[in-house]
């Protein structure tokens, strides 16, 4: 069973990141680039149960092979981040789903 592992992010700290290096500009310090991520890995499995119990619901998947080219595991060093913005990720997988499930829950339609 292929598990592919992902750096997961809460969008409200991916936006709190953003702000950092938005701040960063101050100090006019040209490109500089930021790994935002919260720097662990969670498996697709683990989101599904995670999903599954921020929901109450069971969700149906089937395992399947990895695609061509698929990376095993992806996840964000966000150690310059930390050090020059300050930043880090607050929020946790449980976190995530807890607020992915409330928000559609009350847009079940997304964006109008």
């Amino acid at each position: 069973m292929y598990v592919g592992v992902r750096d997961y992010i809460h969008v409200v700290d991916l936006a709190k990141g953003h702000i950092a290096a938005m701040k960063k500009f101050k100090d006019k310090c040209g490109l500089q680039i930021y790994s935002l991520g919260t720097g662990k890995g969670y498996s697709v499995l683990e989101m599904i149960k995670a999903l599954e119990k921020a929901s109450g619901k069971t969700i149906a998947y089937k395992n399947c092979p990895r695609r061509s080219g698929d990376l095993a595991s992806v996840y964000a060093d966000c150690s310059l981040a930390a050090k020059e913005l300050g930043w880090t990720a607050q929020r946790g997988l449980d976190d995530m789903c807890q607020d992915l499930w409330r928000w559609q829950s009350n847009n079940p339609n997304g964006f109008q």
